[in-house]
């Protein structure tokens, strides 16, 4: 699997959502030892890691539509790392899940879908497509991984 420093590395990743992103770093920093990698913009997301290649790795992201605070019906997203998310959307939707976002490609390197699972969960489907420097669209390099 190809690895983009634009993007976490693990292969699942919680997405928090919060309102209040650069508030969340300061307290994973300073509750878990998470170090912030990516920057993107001040308050828009963030990608944290644990120090030492642990593979522990997670977003803070803002409250944006369809992606807000926990509720009683969602609380998170996740997202998870594979080689085709094209196939693996198709196979999903074969299986009940329902298509929020179908694949597109993004300028940081990833190709990306969003569903809801038949049991309510949002995940995000990755494909890594090149390794990005996150400041070639806008990004900052904060702790490389």
């Amino acid at each position: 699997m190809l690895l983009n420093r634009s993007a976490p590395h693990a292969q699942v990743v919680p997405v928090l959502t919060v309102n209040d992103v650069r508030a969340a770093v300061a307290w994973y920093a300073s509750a878990w030892g998470f170090v912030e990698h990516v920057r993107i913009g001040e308050g828009h997301r963030a990608q944290l890691g644990l120090p030492g290649g642990r593979g522990a790795e997670l977003i803070v992201a803002e409250v944006r539509p369809g992606r807000r605070t926990p509720t009683a019906d969602r609380s998170h997203q996740v997202m998870l790392k594979l080689d085709d998310v094209a196939a693996c959307v198709a196979h999903a939707q074969r299986l009940g899940a329902t298509l929020v976002d179908g694949p597109h490609d993004w300028e940081y390197g990833e190709r990306q879908a969003t569903l809801i699972d038949p049991f309510g969960h949002q995940w995000v489907l990755t494909q890594t497509l090149t390794d990005t420097a996150p400041e070639s669209w806008g990004g900052q390099t904060v702790t490389p991984r």
